[in-house]
């Protein structure tokens, strides 16, 4: 008899109903409007949009820009930004393009000098705005102009490459293996779904930043930083160190999207990946990432940039196909999804709208500070501004 109420007890425990956290309600959110506008352009436009390519062609077109989108909700969610990633992304692909051509270069020397050069910036720009404590948009903008000018110091002239060993691989496609997915050609041609080796890479980068956010240590210290960092200083936190690596993981990632960006264009350009760095940042937000800090999710920012790229190819499909037109979509999705934030936050910290979900469906985001890692009742994740009186202390 008390074996059947102990497991009684313990499914009653899995099937309770847990307030969702500031980081899953807005990532709840995001996959909810991208999920309805998709599936609303195929039913109104259709072609293109009925084609699984097209699907997957925004992962080919955006590979780098998911990394880049990555490496900006680390640095956003300790409270940071920086705008001088699209800088990076230009100065790899030139300087890999002659390394390459011109220096007889090899493609492992050419992956290494990629994130060299992003771990370089990266370093730097961490260094001055966790232990010079100067503004990081101010340095981030430095490094994002120092950027440009070595792109044009490499070559002021287009360039590209045409090494033996790598045009192979940018050349590469991978046929995905469902026969549902692929599309007849008018000649009646079986034409299977490609995708491209860097939207491996990018999905690669994406699990590894959720597993880090979620699981880790470090994961745990950006969320704690950037909802309160004097409530962090009091738990031992190293602030200044999270921060650091905060953005020693985004210049990293920015040399990684560069060599990305460079495997599909096989270009090196000054103006390569202009304006990357607002199109990252408006992939976080959209993806339920705060500029303030403290709530952020990489699954979240992955659907951010999907939005996104979705936004623009119902714009083209629309017929309004000058360039401005993508831009003031953007501008006006970008505003509606801070107005949407704003006012969910608003009236969830009044009590007037608390969503829940039930305890098997929680997702990932956010950190807990009651035992084992489970939220008590009324225990709100720490990552939300909240100093948590469980958590381990880190030392200095």
């Amino acid at each position: 008899m008390a074996k059947n109420d102990t497991m009684v007890a313990e499914k009653a425990g899995r099937l309770r109903r847990e307030p969702l956290t500031d980081t899953n309600l807005l990532l709840t959110i995001t996959i909810c409007i991208f999920f309805g506008m998709y599936i609303a352009a195929m039913l109104i436009w259709g072609g293109g949009f009925l084609n699984p390519q097209q699907f997957f062609d925004i992962f080919n077109n955006n590979a780098s820009l998911i990394i880049i989108s990555c490496g900006l909700t680390v640095v956003m969610i300790a409270g940071g930004i920086d705008i001088s990633v699209g800088g990076i992304v230009a100065l790899v692909t030139m300087a890999c393009v002659v390394y390459l051509d011109d220096m007889g270069g090899s493609v492992p020397g050419s992956i290494l000098m990629a994130l060299g050069i992003g771990l370089a910036f990266g370093l730097l720009q961490g260094y001055l705005v966790a232990y010079l404590e100067i503004q990081p948009f101010i340095i981030t903008l430095a490094g994002m102009f120092l950027a440009k000018g070595l792109t044009t110091i490499v070559s002021v002239d287009p360039r590209t490459a045409k090494h033996e060993a790598f045009v192979p691989l940018k050349e590469m496609r991978m046929d995905l293996p469902f026969e549902f997915l692929g599309s007849y050609g008018k000649a009646g041609n079986f034409i299977p779904a490609r995708i491209e080796p860097g939207v491996i890479i990018a999905l690669a980068v994406v699990a590894a930043v959720f597993v880090i956010l979620n699981w880790s240590k470090f994961g745990r210290n950006l969320y704690a930083v950037g909802g309160n960092r004097q409530s962090a200083l009091m738990l031992s936190i190293n602030v200044k160190r999270t921060i650091f690596y905060s953005h020693l993981v985004c210049g990293l990632l920015a040399g990684l999207a560069g060599y990305v960006y460079l495997l599909h264009t096989g270009a090196g350009n000054v103006a390569n990946a202009t304006i990357y760095e607002m199109k990252a940042i408006a992939s976080s937000i959209i993806g339920g990432t705060l500029l303030t800090g403290g709530v952020g999710n990489v699954i979240g920012t992955l659907f951010g940039t999907l939005t996104l790229m979705t936004i623009n190819s119902i714009v083209v499909s629309s017929g309004l196909t000058k360039p401005w037109w993508q831009s003031i979509t953007t501008g006006a999705m970008l505003t509606f999804f801070i107005l949407l934030q704003s006012i969910v936050l608003s009236r969830r910290s009044k009590g007037a709208y608390k969503p829940s979900l039930p305890r098997w469906l929680k997702f990932g985001g956010g950190i807990y500070t009651a035992e084992k890692g489970q939220p008590g009742e009324g225990e709100k994740p720490l990552g939300e501004g909240r100093a948590g009186e469980g958590e381990k202390p880190e030392g200095q």
